[in-house]
């Protein structure tokens, strides 16, 4: 969508405060500052103590008093002093999200922050990924960042000893996984020696050591206080979930639903394998089949990439002027191998001046040099067009839009629910009619509803489908080994991460729904799907009730 200059709005001084907002932010969190393309802080690294946690907090706290007093001091008789449409989107949003981080800091949840994904080690170690390397200025940037991962890390640490002395430590299966990683980190083929520096530079020899530090600390001084049960239990679940969906979901609903939506997409997959191979034949023994099946087979990662290059351009050709108006900016992304090798899929989104571009990347695990189509067309979707490079981008694109709101305010439900709804449109839309790639759909649709069972399951200290006992870790991994096609290896990150991450995963499937009741309610009003999808990525990633409310008449 392309702003003609009579449409640009004159930014307000809420717009003004959030732009200060966001740069404070990127001051106290460089790794922000460098995932949202600001500079002057490429250098820097926050240090994870607990007064870098309180002084995120006190910044959230002052800029909701700054909304409550622009909010105060409107009035009708004072146009250039009161809130338009999107102040109004945008104080209701900023409520929502710092409100609801406070609560959290207040809790001592940033404290013990520790899980296999979303946590300071992984923020540390991610943050180099995306940082350029083509200058030796460049260069002496990573150099400069590298210096103060040992005063992170040991910051870190001081969080994490303070939480335990209140009792909050992250549970056992977490403090290991996140000992692996930095055990990694601090090995001879650390992806730190990997990054531009000269072989043997002090600054990575000192990172390293830092990161096997740490390994040690959290296996000797933590590792004994962590409990072994992974439940958060129903108060703690509810506000990770309202946090991760952008909503008040009633989770006993959820859980009865996703049951559901598993036994209906298995009796697609059923249909499917007798269409594959004939009757008789299984959904595992159809998977097995599809694995060996030279029409979906890519062997080496230079055919990959050049596959996944391939699907994501056409994807946004083909869609062009058709289902959705996709600005400019966004008409092409990039699609890389990424050198960590954790496995998966991910994107990393463009700076804000589009100068670094939107990132598809596949990290492939060290020696893998088969790679399967029919399992991983839909995700090049999720992932690209129309899934989150187009949302992002166009987020990114819409200048009426404040910093905040365009680069810095996620919201899982809307984000990931919009790209399994990306995925689920790309099959409406007959990108999947070849049974094989269907096939994958329907397993990447499978994970997805899995996953909201076992994580509402397991926190929940729900009684499981068998009604056997409680759901545990054990009965999970027969349940996700059930319900994917997964590795053992992948199989048992997804695990920990949907036990370390509450209401994160579930929150896909659950914003994928809402998406879809959302378009059903939009079009029922007379809306094409084209003007749907173009009002509705304009508002940014922002709470799912909050975006029906502007949607909807």
């Amino acid at each position: 969508m392309t702003l003609q200059s009579s449409d640009i709005r004159t930014p307000s001084l809420l717009d003004a405060s959030c732009e200060v907002f966001v740069h404070d932010l990127a001051a106290l969190s460089p790794t922000d500052a460098t995932a949202w393309g600001i500079s002057g802080f490429e250098g820097e690294l926050q240090d994870f103590s607990p007064d870098y946690w309180n002084a995120i907090a006190e910044r959230k706290r002052d800029m909701v008093a700054d909304v409550d007093a622009f909010d105060d001091g409107t009035d009708d008789n004072d146009d250039e002093e009161d809130f338009d449409h999107v102040d109004r989107v945008t104080a209701d949003v900023l409520r929502d999200r710092l409100c609801l981080d406070l609560a959290l800091h207040h809790q001592g949840e940033t404290l013990r922050l520790l899980n296999n994904i979303d946590s300071p080690v992984q923020t540390i170690r991610d943050t180099f990924l995306i940082m350029p390397r083509a200058t030796e200025d460049d260069i002496d940037n990573i150099r400069e960042r590298l210096s103060r991962v040992p005063d992170a890390v040991h910051g870190y640490c001081e969080s994490l000893a303070e939480a335990a002395s209140q009792g909050r430590v992250a549970a056992i299966r977490q403090i290991e996984d996140v000992v692996s990683q930095c055990e990694d980190l601090a090995d001879e083929d650390s992806i730190l020696k990997h990054l531009g520096l000269d072989e043997g530079d002090p600054v990575v020899v000192e990172a390293q050591q830092a990161f096997a530090r740490v390994a040690g600390w959290l296996s000797e001084q933590l590792a004994p206080h962590a409990p072994h049960d992974d439940a958060v239990g129903r108060d703690r679940y509810e506000q990770f979930s309202h946090l991760h969906v952008g909503e008040f979901v009633d989770l006993d609903e959820a859980y009865t639903w996703s049951l559901d939506q598993l036994r209906e997409i298995d009796a697609e997959q059923q249909r499917l394998a007798v269409e594959l191979y004939g009757p008789g034949t299984s959904i595992r023994e159809a998977m097995k089949k599809l694995n060996m099946d030279e029409r979906y087979l890519i062997r080496g990662t230079e055919a990959l990439q050049e596959w996944m290059q391939g699907i994501a351009d056409k994807a946004i050709t083909d869609l062009q002027g058709k289902y959705f108006n996709i600005p400019e900016q966004a008409r092409s992304v990039e699609c890389l191998i990424d050198p960590a090798g954790t496995g998966g899929i991910f994107y990393t989104q463009p700076s804000d001046d589009f100068s670094r571009p939107g990132r598809m990347w596949w990290s492939v695990p060290k020696n893998q040099e088969i790679f399967h189509t029919w399992q991983e067309l839909t995700t090049v979707f999720h992932e690209g067009v129309p899934g989150h490079h187009l949302q992002i981008s166009q987020t990114l694109a819409e200048k009426n839009l404040n910093l905040w709101r365009r680069v810095a305010c996620w919201n899982s439900g809307h984000g990931e629910g919009w790209a399994l709804y990306a995925e689920s449109l790309m099959q409406e839309l007959g990108y999947h009619e070849d049974p094989g790639n269907l096939m994958g759909y329907y397993d990447a649709q499978r994970l997805r509803a899995a996953r909201v069972a076992i994580d509402i399951g397991i926190h929940l200290n729900k009684k499981n489908p068998e009604s056997t006992g409680a759901w545990d870790a054990s009965y999970a991994r027969s349940f996700l080994r059930e319900n994917s096609s997964m590795t053992e290896a992948a199989l048992s990150f997804e695990l920990n991460r949907y036990l370390g991450w509450p209401g994160q995963a579930a929150s896909y499937a659950i914003g994928q729904r809402l998406w879809k009741n959302l378009r059903h309610d939009a079009l029922s009003q007379g809306q094409t799907m084209t003007d749907f999808h173009s009002k509705a990525l304009s508002y940014g990633s922002i709470p799912m009730s909050i975006l029906r409310d502007q949607i909807l008449d």
